[in-house]
């Protein structure tokens, strides 16, 4: 799940992901509903209610990693990248149904991304820099 997008600083990462989970234990979220966009890293997914956990670790991984970006957190988990016709990612969406009131993560993970990410070469691209446990 995408919890925040900054600037690429392999050791800010490691430095927000070891403070978040210090002080973070497992995240539980209330899905709201699958949709659908014409964004290729959300064509298909997840969105979650926002909770003030959430927004604390991505307070808390901002002040870490000294970002100013306008990231807005919107959370959601992404369940397919693809370039789709809008009524076939439409139809797509309306016939997914999540089977859980609530899911939980147990883990964080800083991701280097192509940006943007268009392609599926850009995503095999992507290369993980830092991860960590919550408590």
């Amino acid at each position: 799940m995408t919890v925040h997008v900054g600037a690429d600083q392999a050791d800010a990462a490691e430095k927000a992901l070891e403070k978040v989970a210090s002080e973070s234990e497992l995240v539980r979220l209330t899905p709201l509903r699958v949709d659908q966009s014409d964004e290729f890293i959300k064509t298909l997914f997840v969105q979650f209610a926002m909770t003030a956990e959430l927004r604390k670790i991505n307070d808390v991984i901002r002040q870490a990693a000294n970002d100013s970006s306008q990231y807005e957190l919107k959370p959601h988990l992404s369940l397919l990248y693809k370039n789709l016709a809008p009524t076939t990612r439409s139809e797509l969406a309306a016939s997914i149904k999540v089977p859980f009131s609530e899911i939980s993560f147990d883990s964080l993970q800083a991701i280097r991304c192509v940006a943007p990410t268009q392609t599926a070469a850009d995503v095999e691209a992507w290369e993980l820099i830092a991860s960590k446990m919550l408590r």
